[in-house]
């Protein structure tokens, strides 16, 4: 299969080459899908620091934070199917949670960011994170970084122990099962939570960003080089020693990081919901999900405003008030999705055009949204359609 880009979307093609000439990309893939029909489904370049080894239609790459949209569509098939309230304490369904001063947190709070729990205080074992019974113990006994509804903070890692472990309690299904039989089968997705370790040689290894003395330092920077204890410093190196490109790593079911799919998956995932036609989300989820629930000038763990409906990233431009690049995720007003880490990926629904899309990179920048390699794809994307 070769690569395809509709005539009306070629400048998006222009800008996607142009990025590995103007940031020295090594592998991307990126997917546009407008009213069911695939415009744009276009790769190039390697899988590979050693650029020995091309990036192919079947190549995946780990999502990072954009798996974030995966976990929380999983939540919503449950509230839509009454197995769960938003609005109902998460003891109900997971007991052993109610410690510590989290006895009063809700669903929503977990979904929101505001659960208090952004990262861990207690020191993560080595390979912790590749123990889902370990770290949801450690959950249930850490005490949270604020009282939970009361502020607001990027909840970057544990999202997923969060979210996942309801899900478990109320399916009976690991977070990766639920998600595999749920969507991933039925909808056709090259796209795991807990990769098959026989798809192992299909993914892109991750290059990690290098910073340079010409960078300018944001606020989450400042505090994670300047506080041991900060939670931006806990939130990234109490880890257990993670390792995205650990063959280990790709089998865990990492729900809020751990993704691994390809562009076209990102962006086929939320196709039914940029149709709006009732059949995987209802007409009155997509509207509550393209509005704000949480909305604040100062998020605690990012240090800058945030925007969010309930699991969901929102529109947000802080070009105006954010040192540096990788502030912002600008999307239509009432589109809804998520970003990775380091501008590794970026997807998002717009019902409004009925635009879904999906953009992978292997290639690690230095922000915590995506920086302009992803939004000069997203501000072309929209102008085509115009």
């Amino acid at each position: 299969m070769l690569s395809y880009c509709h005539e009306d979307f070629s400048e998006v093609k222009r800008i996607f080459n142009h990025n590995f000439d103007k940031y020295k990309e090594i592998g991307s893939s990126l997917c546009v899908i407008v009213d069911g029909e695939i415009v744009v489904d276009i790769w190039a370049g390697h899988k590979n620091k050693d650029r020995t080894k091309d990036w192919s239609k079947d190549t995946l790459s780990v999502a990072f934070s954009s798996t974030k949209a995966a976990l929380a569509l999983c939540a919503h098939m449950l509230i839509e199917r009454g197995e769960l309230n938003l609005k109902e304490r998460v003891t109900k369904y997971w007991p052993e949670y109610g410690k510590n001063g989290k006895e009063e947190t809700t669903i929503e709070m977990i979904l929101n960011h505001s659960a208090g729990l952004p990262a861990l205080r207690t020191r993560v074992k080595k390979d912790g994170f590749l123990d889902w019974d370990y770290m949801v113990k450690l959950i249930e006994n850490e005490k949270p970084f604020w009282k939970p509804g009361k502020e607001t903070g990027y909840h970057m890692m544990t999202t997923g122990w969060l979210i996942g472990e309801v899900i478990r309690r109320v399916t009976g299904k690991s977070l990766g099962e639920f998600f595999n039989n749920e969507l991933r089968e039925p909808y056709g997705l090259n796209y795991w939570i807990g990769l098959p370790e026989a798809e192992n040689e299909r993914v892109a290894e991750i290059v990690p960003f290098v910073p340079s003395s010409n960078d300018k330092p944001s606020d989450f920077a400042t505090a994670f080089r300047n506080n041991s204890n900060s939670m931006q410093r806990l939130s990234l190196t109490n880890t257990g020693y993670y390792d995205y490109n650990a063959k280990e790593t790709y089998r865990a079911e990492l729900g809020a990081i751990g993704g691994i799919a390809d562009a076209r998956s990102l962006a086929k995932l939320l196709t039914p919901l940029a149709q709006n036609n009732g059949k995987l989300l209802s007409r009155n989820t997509i509207k509550k999900l393209s509005k704000s629930n949480i909305k604040t000038p100062v998020d605690n763990m990012l240090l800058f405003p945030t925007n969010f409906s309930n699991g969901f990233m929102l529109n947000m431009d802080n070009r105006a008030n954010f040192k540096g690049e990788g502030g912002s995720f600008i999307i239509g007003p009432n589109a809804f999705g998520h970003v990775g880490y380091g501008g590794s990926s970026a997807t998002f629904v717009d019902p409004d055009s009925k635009i879904s899309f999906g953009y992978l990179t292997n290639k690690l920048g230095g922000e915590y949204l995506i920086n302009n390699r992803a939004q000069s794809l997203i501000n072309s994307t929209y102008k085509c359609l115009k």
